[in-house]
Order: structure tokens, then sequence, then C-alpha cells
């Protein structure tokens, strides 16, 4: 029975992804698949992109390696090459250089295992990219995504949250975020995936690694990434040291507002949100 390694959501975060590699040298795994988002979110996507090439690993695209590629492109909105919350993203656009753009513009949508054809990974789900299975999606809706597919094993990330779901005649998992999660534990996170003798049922192994954040962190400043990327670099920031989502809820909280994404509106921002409550209650507390 073959052992499967899967991470996704590196977001340009080397010294997450060299713990992760350290971790599966002192285990014996048959194959690792990379679930995508590689990039964005973090100054050192160069970085990432270089070593996830170097060791080989099938890896698929995720969201934010086309966010990228359309910024590098300028297939944006014209007021995005401008605007001051998109400066992070520029940033990260021009980070990488021609050879990373052409390696993840490669990428394909999804993979399956060559060692066992019956794990089939996704970034988000088998009918986008963007959109994210967790605790809050319905059975009928997992079963919707289980019909699209052959295998039995689904596995998936985007939302830097792992989750396991078992469905009649297979099963679902979001293996969590290598460089950004957002379940409150900041530890790079992945799972491993292993065929039960006998049965030939999955079984799931979520896996968590300490690295060192202060180094990354320091790649905030040193890169430049920090000044160059104004109120978003920020805020993403403050995820990787408090392991939970501000950056998308921030946003979405200035355009119910009708107010510009400032520094002082953040301020204003915190002292009403709970990274602990949901997104979806969020937004219907501040609506009403």
């Amino acid at each position: 029975m073959s052992r499967i390694a899967v991470l996704a959501d590196i977001h340009a975060n080397p010294p997450a992804l060299e713990a992760v590699i350290d971790d599966l040298s002192d285990l014996e795994i048959d194959e690792v698949l990379v679930g995508g988002d590689l990039v964005g979110r973090g100054p050192c996507g160069s970085t990432v992109v270089d070593r996830i090439e170097e060791l080989g690993w099938t890896t698929i695209r995720g969201n934010h390696e086309d966010y990228v590629l359309s910024f590098r492109r300028r297939d944006v909105p014209d007021d995005w090459l401008v605007a001051d919350e998109w400066s992070a993203s520029r940033w990260m656009a021009e980070e990488i250089d021609d050879r990373h753009a052409e390696f993840i513009d490669a990428l394909p949508f999804s993979a399956s295992a060559e060692t066992d054809a019956d794990l089939r990974l996704f970034h988000g789900s088998p009918r986008s990219y963007n959109e994210g299975i967790g605790h809050w999606t319905s059975r009928g809706t997992l079963e919707e995504h289980f019909e699209g597919i052959d295998e039995s094993l689904l596995v998936c990330a985007h939302t830097h949250r792992p989750l396991k779901r078992e469905l009649d005649g297979g099963m679902v998992v979001n293996v969590g975020s290598v460089g950004l999660p957002f379940n409150g534990d900041p530890r790079a996170q992945y799972a491993i995936f292993e065929r039960t003798a006998g049965t030939g049922s999955w079984t799931v192994e979520f896996r968590q690694v300490d690295y060192d954040r202060d180094a990354m962190l320091k790649h905030y400043e040193t890169t430049g990434f920090l000044e160059a990327g104004g109120i978003t670099a920020h805020i993403l920031k403050r995820e990787l040291e408090q392991a939970r989502p501000y950056l998308v809820p921030f946003l979405k909280w200035t355009e119910i507002e009708d107010v510009e994404p400032t520094f002082d509106r953040f301020d204003d921002f915190l002292s009403i949100f709970d990274p602990e409550e949901s997104m979806m209650d969020f937004f219907n507390r501040v609506r009403d």
C-alpha cells in the first residue's frame, strides 16, 4: 500500500516548506503531491517555485497562481494597477520572473496520484479553485462533487483549515495550509494518506510541523514587501502571526461599509471583528 503526502497553500513561505520537507524525510513516503497556491500572500514566491520545481513533485495550480499571472500580464481592472490596496499583489507579481511564471502557468487544474490513482487532488473543488470545501459545506454539495469524479478520495485545500468528511463510498479531505494556516495553529500543516490493509479504505494523518516563523517574518522587512505592499502586506503579516484570516474579511467589510481600505479603517475593523467567528456570521452581523 502506498503512503502519499499532500501539501498545499505554501503561499511564498520557504521556512514552512523546508520544515515540511525535513519532516517528510523522516517518514516512509512513496509520493508527494502539491495542491496549489505556491505563490501569493507572501514575499518569497520565487524561492518556493524554485524549490518545488527542483523536487519534481506533482503539482496543480491554485487561485493565487492565476492571480499572480493576471497581474504580470496586466489582465486586471485598470484601477488595480494603481490602487494602494493592490500594491502587494503588484509587488508579488514582479517578484517572480518569466521562468517562474512559465512553470506555474503550466500547472494543471487537477491531478491523481501516480502510486494510487484513486486519490484525486483539486485546489478548491472539482468545480473551481475558488470554491472552498470546509465545515460549512453541506453533505449534498459534497455528494455533488463526488458525482464529478471517479475516485473515492477527494483531496483539496484553499480554505487553510484541515477537514475530513466521510461519505458513502468515499472521503473528502482538506489538507490545510503549509504557509498560512487559518485554524489558529501557526505550524505548517499537511496530510498523509494510506490504504487500510484488508479493507482498502483510506486513512488520513494530519501533521503539524514547527518552523522558524521569526525568520519568515523578517522576509517581510528585508525583501521590501512590507514597505511596498501597503495595508495589504501588513494584514498578510498579521495573518501569519496569528494563523487567522483578516484580509478577505477586511476587504469585504470595507465594501459593505463603502469605505476605503486604509490603516485607520483597519483599526475600526479590528474593534468589531472576531477571527473565530465565521465570515458569514460576521458579514450578517455587519449588515444588520
